[in-house]
């Protein structure tokens, strides 16, 4: 990690010693578009939230980019992704997961005969918003979204018991600041329920021998402003447990986002993935950088 980590932190030197030739991206208040999911939506690293990416405003154009890696006692994941949003109202995001499986090469080498060394999948994402505002309504922000997944590795999920390389989430998204809500400070807090079939998130396919219908899943996050460039907060996202190859567990973070400039943000966290394809208790380190136009 130590060489990506270099690159990352390259990268951030790069945009924020050019970010005083660049225009203002958008209108709205800082830190408003959240970071950047591992599914490419904006909100946390695990979740989406109702917050749409970028700083665009009802009648402005805004973006993301982003690159970000989690790495566990046996697992290692790279994520690139992309998002456009338009008039803070329709947000469309695209992300590649790759995900290493070092130490799980011997145990599907053994029980499989497989050799593959990584899965590969993209996500498409919608999410519209639809009614309030995270600032100032009473009911905060609400927003819809789906994300169209599709393994580009099918080998691996096929062998343990998938049932598809494809699906799709939806879900429904809820947002809203609280004003000085913890001494004297911003508390943003936000749910998601979620309708999927995806085993680890996609990256092991979708549906299984164990089940193979959709399930609601529940998420949330609440995220404290320490001050306007530094935020602390921790998520929570169930999942469903499809395979008998294998039980799936829940997923959560702790993290801490510092927002340096309106045009970048880097996110670390702490995330316990809970056991992962017969690999017991991952948890390791993720970082994340974010530059927004």
């Amino acid at each position: 990690m130590k060489n990506y980590l270099s690159t990352l932190a390259t990268g951030l030197l790069i945009l924020a010693s050019s970010a005083p030739a660049v225009a203002d991206v958008g209108s709205r208040l800082w830190a408003t578009g959240g970071v950047t999911s591992i599914e490419g939506s904006a909100g946390g690293g695990l979740s989406p939230w109702a917050l749409l990416n970028g700083y665009a405003s009802d009648e402005e154009w805004g973006g993301t980019v982003t690159l970000s890696r989690a790495e566990t006692d046996d697992y290692s994941l790279n994520v690139t992704g992309a998002g456009v949003t338009w008039k803070n109202r329709v947000e469309l995001t695209f992300a590649r997961q790759t995900l290493d499986l070092d130490s799980l090469v011997f145990t599907l080498k053994n029980g499989f005969g497989l050799e593959e060394e990584e899965l590969v999948q993209d996500v498409a994402g919608l999410k519209v918003r639809l009614v309030g505002d995270v600032l100032y309504s009473s009911w905060g922000q609400w927003s819809a979204g789906l994300q169209y997944k599709q393994n580009r590795e099918y080998t691996v999920p096929e062998a343990i018991g998938s049932r598809d390389d494809t699906g799709a989430d939806f879900y429904l998204s809820g947002s809203k600041l609280f004003f000085a809500a913890i001494a004297g400070r911003n508390l943003l807090v936000n749910g998601t329920l979620r309708a999927t079939k995806a085993n680890q998130g996609g990256l092991l396919g979708f549906g299984g021998d164990r089940n193979d219908s959709y399930e609601a899943m529940a998420e949330g996050s609440v995220s404290l402003f320490l001050s306007r460039q530094w935020l602390v907060g921790t998520e929570y996202r169930q999942k469903p447990d499809n395979l008998g190859f294998a039980t799936e567990d829940d997923w959560w973070d702790v993290f801490v986002a510092w927002v340096p400039d309106r045009r970048v943000s880097v996110t670390a966290a702490w995330v316990n993935l809970g056991d992962v394809a017969t690999l017991q208790d991952q948890s390791g380190a993720y970082l994340s950088l974010q530059a927004s136009f």
